[in-house]
């Protein structure tokens, strides 16, 4: 393995300190941290003819987190590809794995056959709309649809307000779960921060702020 030095622990004079302390931060702005951390790691690397990486340390006491650029030591020729030998997967666990991948597809395809989930036509109709409006609030995260592959995308019912309208906290928890099928774990699983009750159970008692306030809970890994 490389010997490595973090440059945040050591400055140079031909290089500035670019490790970055912050709180933790909401998604897109550590996002646009850890873009920024990488380009320097790059031009870094370019500048110091060798490997450059970049690691994230999280404190959860301290409640922050730093991105620190650590160049490596150049490796040796002979270690230039380190290889190190995994074994196979036994016969026992390749089938075990196989059986859960399985029983995943067929929950995908139990939860996709309710009455509730509509197909584009259905969802569009229902919202007074085109198909491909619907198909654009998807991408945008404006509305929920869960991809079936044979199916195709259903959109649930239940995602509208009493005034037939999608839930306005939808974009956002998209935003902060990173996905559909996150998404509607999270609507239909209680959560102790919503006091027991259902994503979705909170969103029609009108508790939009707190349902987000759980989802990014969530996403920095919480499970309060």
């Amino acid at each position: 393995m490389p010997a490595t030095k973090t440059l945040a622990n050591e400055p140079r004079n031909d290089s500035p300190n670019i490790a970055l302390s912050m709180k933790l931060p909401r998604k897109a702005d550590f996002e646009k941290a850890l873009i920024r951390q990488y380009a320097k790691a790059v031009k870094l690397s370019r500048e110091a003819g060798h490997q450059v990486s970049f690691r994230v340390v999280v404190d959860p006491l301290a409640g922050a987190q730093t991105i620190s650029v650590v160049e490596e030591e150049p490796l040796s020729h002979q270690d230039v590809f380190p290889v190190e030998e995994v074994p196979e997967p036994d016969d026992e666990l390749q089938a075990a794995l196989a059986g859960a991948r399985e029983r995943g597809r067929r929950r995908v395809a139990e939860i996709l056959a309710e009455d509730d989930m509509l197909s584009a036509e259905a969802f569009a109709d229902l919202l007074g709309v085109s198909r491909v409006t619907v198909n654009t609030k998807r991408q945008n995260g404006q509305v929920l649809g869960l991809d079936g592959a044979k199916r195709g995308f259903r959109f649930p019912s239940w995602q509208l307000d009493r005034d037939g309208r999608p839930y306005a906290a939808l974009p956002k928890l998209h935003e902060d779960l990173g996905g559909a099928w996150a998404v509607y774990r999270f609507l239909v699983t209680p959560h102790g921060a919503l006091d027991g009750r259902t994503g979705l159970d909170a969103l029609k008692r009108g508790q939009d702020d707190e349902v987000v306030a759980a989802a990014e809970s969530v996403a920095r890994g919480d499970f309060r």
